[in-house]
Formats: C-alpha cells, sequence, structure tokens
C-alpha cells in the first residue's frame, strides 16, 4: 500500500540542490563505409530501397492531389494527404530494430512510418509467418489481388503493403481496414502497426496504455509513441507521459513491475502545422529537455540526427533493451518536412532558402552516395532500385483504383448498414485470456469486501416492509462492485484505475476492500489525468486486454473529451472490427457540490455514436447491467448517481440474487404499472418518480406506470411504446439540464413513433439550465416529485384542485428559451 512510502518532512525540507544531467545530441557521427560490419550489405542497401518507397508514395500523393495524376494515370482523391516527403531516413532508422512484438502508434502523418514499419517486417519474418498473415487477413482479400507465384514472396510482401495501404488510402474496401480509417487512420496490427490518429498528440495518451497491457501481462516488446514536435503542447501527450513515468511500478509493484515498456519518439522538424516550434510557439530549445521533468533519468533523453538512418537505427539498437527494462525512453529525432502540412499548404510560413537548404541535405541522396563510398552499389543499382519502385507504386496504384478490383464498401446498395454494423462489436466474452489464470492475493472467499458482501441483506425492505439498515443492506455500489470482484478473478487482463481508487477504496467506496484482494498492477491509483486514465484504457484494450476506468465526477470528463469521444468511441468501427474496446468508463453523477461537481452530463456521451450508455438506479440493474458490461467487448460509460450509492433493493421482490445474472443493456424496466399516465425516469430520479406516482395516486387517484430507463444508449423504445398506447400521456425525468438533453431526445422518439395514441406531448422535466447551485439550494435546481405533478397538470391532464408549486407552463417554456436559460 502507497502508505509504506513515508513523506519525511525533514527530507522534504532540507536545503539541497536539484541535478539536471546532460543530453546527449547528435554524438553519431558514422557513415556507411563505417558499419558494413555491424549490418549485411542487404540490410544497408534495403534502407535505400525503404527510403525510396516511402518518398515515391508520398510523391505519388501530391502529384494525385495537386494535379490528379500519377505517372499519367489520371485519378482524384478528395480526402487527406499529410506528407513527410523529407522524414525518410528517421522512419526508416526507426524500424530497423523493431519486430511485430513492437508496437508503434503514430500521428496523421504517418504513411512513412506504417511502411517502414511494413517492409521491415516483410524482409524479416520468416516466409511461413508472412504468408500465413497475408492469407489470413481478412480472408486474404487483399493478397488475392496482388499474388504472383512467379514472383519472390518478399516482393509479393511488398506488394501486399503497398495495395493494402493505398486501397485504405483511397477509402476501398480492400484496405487494412477497409478504408474506414483512411490515411490518417491506417494501421496493421499483423506487422506491429497500431493506430494512427488525426489528431494531434492523439497517440500520446493511448500509447502508455499499450505498455502497460504489455507490462501488466508480462508481454514481449516494447511500445513507441510516435508524435510531433508541436504535440508538446497537448495537455493529454504531458499526461501520458506522466503516467508512463509514474513512481508506483517501481516502488510498489515488485516483480509486477519494473519499467514502463514505452519510447515517446518526438519526430522534430521544428512546425507544428504552419506554428515555427522553434523560436515561435514553444520554449524549450530542444523538445528532449522535456524528459527532465518526468523522471530523474530524464526518460534517458537523447537527440539524433533522423536525416542519418544509421544515427536512428543506432539509437534504437541501444534504447529499446532500455525502454523494455526501464522505461520510459524520450528520443528527440531531428528531421524536417519538405513538403507542406498538406498539399494545399503553400508554405508560407517559411521562406524558400530554408527549404532549399535542407533539399541540398535530402537523406535520400546521401545516403545513396555514402553506398556507392563504401563500395556496396553503383549508381546503376541505385536507379533500378527507383525504377522498381516507381513501377510497384504505378501498379499497385492502379490496382487499387479499379472499381472492379478494389470496391468501396456498398453503403448505397448491397450493404447500405454495413458502417452501422461496425459501430459495435457486440461480443461476449467472459476472459480476453484463457490460457493463464488470474493473478490475485487471496482466494475469492477470502476477500474482504467478498466477506462484507456474503452478509449483506439483499432486499432494501425487511419481512415488516421497514428499509434495512444502511449498514446491513445490499447497496447499489455493492452491484456495481459485485461483478467487478468476481471479473478480477476470470480474466487475468482486467485491470482497474483511476483517482484514489485503491486505499481509499474510491471516492465512493465501490473498491473497498479490493487493496487487499489484488496485486497492485491490477488496481491502481492514477495521476489526476483524466486524458491518461481514459486513454490508457483505450490502448490498453487495443491491445487485448479489458479496463475499468474510473472518473471521480462526471464533470470531470471534459478533461479527456478527446479520448472519449474521438479515441474510445471510434476504434472499432475505424478498423472495420479488426480492434475490440471492452472498456468501462465509471463515472459518478453528483449534487451537493455546486456547479463544477453536480452534472449530468449523459446528453454528451449519448450524443457521440459508438459508446454505449448506462444509467442503473438499483442495485439489481447495477449488478446485471455491470456484469453485461463486463462481459461484452465494447466501450460503456457507466454512470453512477452519488445520491444513491447507499440504496438498498426496493423493487426486485426477490432482492439481488448472488449468481451471476445479466441485464441486457438498452432495456427500460417497468419499476410499477400503472394506466394513467407514464412517468420515464433516468438515474436517480426514479425514486422522485415513485414519489410523484404516489402523489398522483393519493391525490387525485391516477395511476402512474413508472418506468426506469436504465440504458440511454442502446434504447428500445417498445416498452414504452406499449405503455403510452394503454396510458396515452408521458413525462419524461431526469437530473441532467433540459436543454438539448437526452430526455429531449426520448421526447423527440416518442412523439415520432407513439404519435398516435398520444393524447397530449410529451412532457420533459428535467434540471434548469442554469449553474448547480449550493445543496441548500438545489430543490429548486432539480427535478422535484411535486414539479412532475404540475407538468401533468399543466401540460397534460389538469389535476382538480391542484395548486403548482413549480412553473411548468407553456409561457415560462417560451421565457426560458427567449433568455437562453
Amino acid at each position: 500500500m502507497s502508505k509504506q512510502i513515508f513523506v519525511d518532512p525533514k527530507a522534504m525540507r532540507a536545503p539541497g540542490t536539484i541535478e539536471m544531467q546532460d543530453i546527449v545530441s547528435n554524438q553519431y557521427q558514422k557513415a556507411v563505409k563505417d558499419e558494413t560490419d555491424r549490418y549485411s550489405k542487404a540490410d544497408l542497401i534495403n534502407v535505400y530501397r525503404d527510403m525510396a518507397y516511402i518518398r515515391e508514395f508520398e510523391t505519388m500523393l501530391q502529384l494525385i492531389k495537386t494535379t490528379s495524376e500519377y505517372q499519367g494515370v489520371g485519378y482524384n482523391h478528395p480526402g487527406p494527404a499529410h506528407l513527410g516527403i523529407g522524414q525518410e531516413a528517421a522512419y526508416v532508422g526507426q524500424a530497423y530494430h523493431l519486430n511485430i512484438d513492437d508496437f508503434s502508434f503514430g500521428s496523421h502523418r504517418s504513411h512513412g512510418e506504417i511502411l517502414a514499419r511494413g517492409l521491415r517486417a516483410v524482409e524479416s519474418l520468416d516466409e511461413q509467418r508472412l504468408t500465413e498473415i497475408m492469407e489470413t487477413f481478412d480472408g486474404g482479400k487483399a493478397f488475392s489481388v496482388v499474388k504472383d507465384n512467379g514472383k519472390d514472396l518478399r516482393a509479393q510482401g511488398r506488394d501486399f503493403l503497398l495495395y493494402g495501404m493505398i486501397c485504405e488510402t483511397f477509402g476501398r474496401e480492400n484496405g487494412f481496414n477497409k478504408g474506414m480509417g483512411g490515411s490518417m487512420h491506417a494501421f496493421f496490427t499483423p506487422f506491429g502497426i497500431y493506430p494512427n490518429n488525426a489528431i494531434v498528440g492523439g497517440s500520446g495518451s493511448i500509447a502508455p496504455g499499450a505498455a502497460l497491457y504489455k507490462l501488466v501481462n508480462k508481454k514481449p516488446g516494447v511500445v513507441v509513441c510516435n508524435i510531433g514536435d508541436g504535440a508538446l503542447g497537448c495537455g493529454p501527450v504531458w499526461e501520458g507521459m506522466n503516467f508512463s513515468s509514474m513512481d508506483q511500478v517501481r516502488t510498489l509493484w515488485g516483480e509486477d513491475g519494473g519499467g514502463m515498456p514505452i519510447i515517446f519518439n518526438v519526430w522534430n522538424n521544428t512546425y507544428g502545422m504552419g506554428g515555427q516550434t522553434w523560436g515561435e510557439t514553444m520554449g524549450y530549445g530542444s523538445p528532449v529537455r522535456v524528459g527532465a521533468a518526468l523522471r530523474p533519468n530524464q526518460l534517458y533523453a537523447e537527440r539524433v540526427d533522423g536525416y542519418n538512418p544509421l544515427a536512428v537505427m543506432d539509437v534504437y539498437g541501444r534504447k529499446k533493451d532500455l525502454a523494455k527494462k526501464d522505461g520510459p525512453v524520450l528520443l528527440e529525432i531531428v528531421t524536417y518536412r519538405i513538403s507542406g502540412h498538406s498539399p494545399s499548404d503553400s508554405s508560407s510560413y517559411r521562406s524558400k532558402e530554408e527549404i532549399a537548404a535542407w533539399e541540398a541535405e535530402d537523406s535520400i541522396e546521401a545516403y545513396g552516395k555514402e553506398l556507392m563510398e563504401a563500395g556496396l552499389c553503383t549508381q546503376a543499382d541505385l536507379d533500378a532500385i527507383q525504377s522498381t519502385v516507381k513501377a510497384d507504386m504505378l501498379r499497385n496504384m492502379k490496382l487499387a483504383i479499379d472499381d472492379a478490383v478494389s470496391p468501396r464498401v456498398d453503403i448505397f446498395g448491397k450493404t447500405p448498414n454495413a458502417i452501422g454494423n461496425l459501430m459495435f462489436s457486440n461480443g461476449h466474452i467472459r476472459s480476453m485470456d484463457e490460457s493463464r489464470k488470474a493473478e490475485t492475493l487471496v482466494p475469492f472467499a477470502e476477500s474482504p469486501r467478498a466477506v462484507a458482501l456474503s452478509k449483506k441483506v439483499r432486499q432494501g425492505l425487511d419481512e415488516t416492509g421497514k428499509p434495512v439498515s444502511k449498514n446491513k443492506v445490499y447497496q447499489v455500489r455493492d452491484g456495481i462492485a459485485e461483478p467487478i470482484l468476481k471479473k478480477f478473478y476470470e480474466d487475468p487482463t482486467l485491470v482497474a484505475f483511476g483517482e484514489d481508487v485503491r486505499d481509499w477504496g474510491g471516492a465512493y467506496a465501490v473498491y473497498r476492500g479490493f487493496t487487499e484482494t489484488l496485486p497492485y498492477h491490477r488496481l491502481f491509483n492514477s495521476p489526476i489525468s483524466e486524458a491518461a486514465i481514459v486513454g490508457a484504457a483505450v490502448g490498453y484494450a487495443m491491445s487485448g486486454g479489458r479496463a475499468v476506468a474510473e472518473l471521480m465526477y462526471c464533470d470531470f470528463l471534459g478533461r479527456a473529451g478527446d479520448e472519449l469521444f474521438n479515441q474510445l468511441s471510434k476504434w472499432q468501427a475505424m478498423s472495420a472490427g479488426v480492434l475490440k474496446m471492452p472498456v468501462i468508463v465509471r463515472m459518478s453523477v453528483g449534487s451537493k457540490y455546486g456547479a463544477q461537481h453536480s452534472q449530468d452530463w449523459s446528453a454528451l456521451c449519448a450524443h457521440i455514436p459508438g459508446l454505449k450508455v448506462v444509467f442503473p438506479a438499483t442495485p439489481y440493474d447495477a449488478k446485471g447491467m455491470m456484469q453485461s458490461a463486463l462481459n461484452g467487448t465494447d466501450p460503456v460509460i457507466f454512470l453512477e448517481s452519488q445520491r444513491i450509492y447507499d440504496y438498498g433493493e426496493l423493487f426486485h421482490k426477490e432482492g439481488v440474487p448472488e449468481e451471476e445474472y445479466e441485464i441486457a443493456l438498452g432495456e427500460p424496466d417497468v419499476k410499477r404499472a400503472g394506466s394513467d399516465v407514464t412517468i420515464l425516469s433516468i438515474g436517480a430520479t426514479l425514486y422522485r418518480a415513485v414519489k410523484a406516482a404516489d402523489l398522483l395516486q393519493e391525490k387525485y387517484n391516477l395511476s402512474a406506470e413508472v418506468i426506469d430507463a436504465r440504458s440511454l444508449v442502446p434504447f428500445n423504445y417498445e416498452k414504452v411504446i406499449e405503455s403510452v398506447k394503454k396510458t396515452g400521456r408521458i413525462v419524461i425525468t431526469g437530473d441532467a439540464c433540459e436543454r438539448n438533453s437526452f430526455m429531449r431526445n426520448l421526447a423527440s422518439n416518442i412523439t415520432e413513433l407513439a404519435f398516435d395514441y398520444l393524447d397530449a406531448p410529451p412532457v420533459v422535466v428535467g434540471a434548469k439550465d442554469w449553474i448547480t447551485p449550493p445543496h441548500e439550494l438545489e430543490n429548486a435546481f432539480f427535478p422535484q416529485p411535486e414539479w412532475i405533478v404540475d407538468a401533468i397538470h399543466e401540460r397534460i391532464l389538469p389535476l382538480p384542485g391542484h395548486v403548482c408549486v413549480h412553473n411548468c407552463t407553456e409561457l415560462e417554456q417560451l421565457r426560458e428559451n427567449r433568455l437562453g436559460i
């Protein structure tokens, strides 16, 4: 436990100095002739060949984008093409020492990284494994197009790589991700090439999760996080680097820890789009300096000349094993993109003289001269390589743009739901690794939380109908915790992390008793870094694991906005089903704590395609829905109301079963049958809806049917429509601010789907469109039982003698909307 680490005031307050180490820069000064004993002739020549392939691939894209033609073949590509012409030496040098057990993540400018890694894999894999990969990937569709038994297998492999990459770039079904990723998101996991990211610095928070997966599950290889110098201005990058640098993997994890096996590779081309990081938008002088901010060893930082492929090969040869043993490692690879940020970039932010100066240093030309000076080849040999490269590129480009050979996904014809079918994997996998046992500290029966659960009363009411005391009753927090605890014993890959989840047991005691049950590497406290928490969960799941990440408050999801909305939600579909995303993000929805800690932002999550969003409000539902989420393969936002963590089960007469069960996500539940009006609630308002139903029955003899939504996405409307057919009236309530809430979405759909059965339009009773006030004023902000009754009286069905306490009139609705409140 962290209490082992004593914070000594004398040591903390003692005078002294904090020392920094010198960082070596561009120390490697060798040429090809100096390395002929270290590398084979074939490898040294292949470095030139691979640089030529990358240059030609990007030249092809540049010409297609600017002239709509390549080598006389016309084609129009409206999509993106962020080029790295000039950076080829850096890409090829990096790839040399990496193998398919090493995972690399990149950016929007990663054609070169993908091709370099792919070309190296084609060259270094044994033929049987290479053949297996090409023949089995996507049923061999791409390979069947380029397969040529008259060619050397590795030549076929290069065609497979080029064809698959061009198809992906041009949005073709034979692309590595069926064209769903495209230029900025292409990847090919069988070669160790993991998702590249259109969001600047997007890989900075995700790649650490892949490194965590390798560390926790003792997998071979390292992770390379490729980012540009401009990405160092992005918060999630810093969060990811700090997450990777946590002391606890060395101080607390024991033999399960060590170094985080990750290399942060900064391509320093001195520009972040048009902003010049050297002298304008940054102040570090050299990106490699930032290592000093993260660990005393400065992440073994080194600055390397990326215009010399041998220098990059050298540093990776030295640092890869170091990263595996004591990572992270930070490398700055000095390079330069001759091309603009994109083909439409006129480079108005830099001088022609600067570009010309770098063109004069061209790495491909310089390296070719070194090969000849070393006596390894002639100019004719280099010319032959260039001719072969151009011919290969043209041939594969023509195949990729041939609609008969390389069609697009037919969403306008035979498969209109093809993309929709990719949004969720809807899998059911109990364990992500059935080959090994889960690591725990004690048997399940001896877990302090399991012991405590065994003593709980699983009904909320006793035999006399009185509530069971809170210290005895099985609560909502128990319904969340029990399936997670059991899953830790079933799935060895499962990890859970977030702020204060271990010794504290989480801010609301969901993980109480887990500390004594689980080793540190499976349940640990993260930094206060929401982007890193969710990003790491994404990278962990991409790599083959299952993660439960916790954001202490729903209000904090803005800090992880990109990771939730652009990463977690999209990679299953952008991968065309190659990746699974078994991630649960737990978030509590607060009250009592004011404007920045008491907000229900469920609508934000529900708005984003690719996320399942649930909000159970009873112990029975919490357990069944958590179990369903844990056995699934999709990202689930699991919302939990702080108001009701300690509530017992009041609706399921048999209480909460000890045995496992699942509740299908997307199915609302009738909590109380009725005939005169339907009340559909989201989250904790269930209990206020029941009180409203009691008031309606007692005062006005109206029978209200109360339905708990339970899920937001997906949502099956059948039960709600059946209820409306019976009652003709519906009120929808939740704790979110009313404007653009999911309640409004429900009301809109119910109007369309049940119009013929409605006696009045659906009415929404949500929170006010204000800041959340102090606890003492909350009853004027959050929906109350009386508000629901008032809304029925004013908007649906006049109630005899009723006196409203809340203004629910149409005039008030108009006034509030006019004022924006």
